[in-house]
């Protein structure tokens, strides 16, 4: 049987904590993909102590629904500073979905009641902030920071979707959360669109 590795999910945490940085802030956003919905960015600064750690934060896809929601509220409880922001569908019309997500963790971060020492944020992006940053790729599945911003920001874009589905049952927005199933993309096909789906993402349908 193949071993598991055990990630060390501290390991960047650890460094910058070594150079002297005292408050880390993780950013990450959900919902870069879908054709329906705001993209929604997380901005957290944990306690890094061993002692505070919660178990089983990772990269939010991995956990199961029911997992999640409870480390949201772990999260949010246990973080020194956490915000939450969203880009509409209709700002990433105007301004792209890449630029979206950079003004949505930029506007998460300086929304925090502690200004961040440094910044993790997960993929390739480099953000226009005034804190120093390092990007990691993977970092939602690699670093604690970030993981946790992942959980929070997908909990909160589910629930806010599931809302959605109230007023838009056609499309079955609680159950594909605004991403291209087959089911959705037929609904469009048959209903035309909502006002909170992406122009620029359904142009096709």
């Amino acid at each position: 049987m193949k071993e598991k590795i055990q990630i060390d999910k501290l390991q960047y945490e650890r460094l910058l904590l070594e150079k002297g940085y005292r408050y880390v802030a993780g950013v990450d956003e959900v919902g870069r993909g879908p054709l329906a919905g705001p993209v929604v960015c997380a901005a957290v600064i944990m306690p890094l102590d061993e002692n505070d750690l919660i178990v089983g934060v990772d990269d939010s896809k991995k956990i199961s629904e029911k997992k999640r929601e409870k480390l949201s509220e772990e999260i949010k409880q246990k973080a020194l500073s956490y915000s939450i922001f969203e880009v509409s569908e209709k700002e990433i019309d105007e301004i792209n979905i890449l630029q979206a997500t950079r003004k949505g963790m930029r506007e998460a971060l300086l929304a925090l009641s502690i200004p961040p020492d440094v910044v993790l944020t997960d993929g390739n992006m480099t953000l226009d902030i005034p804190f120093p940053q390092k990007s990691i790729v993977h970092g939602d599945a690699l670093s604690y920071s970030i993981g946790a911003a992942s959980i929070i920001a997908k909990v909160y874009r589910d629930k806010l979707m599931d809302e959605y589905a109230k007023t838009y049952p056609m499309y079955a927005f609680d159950r594909n959360k605004g991403y291209g199933t087959a089911v959705h993309i037929n609904a469009i096909k048959e209903y035309g669109i909502c006002p909170i789906h992406r122009k620029t993402f359904t142009k096709k349908f």
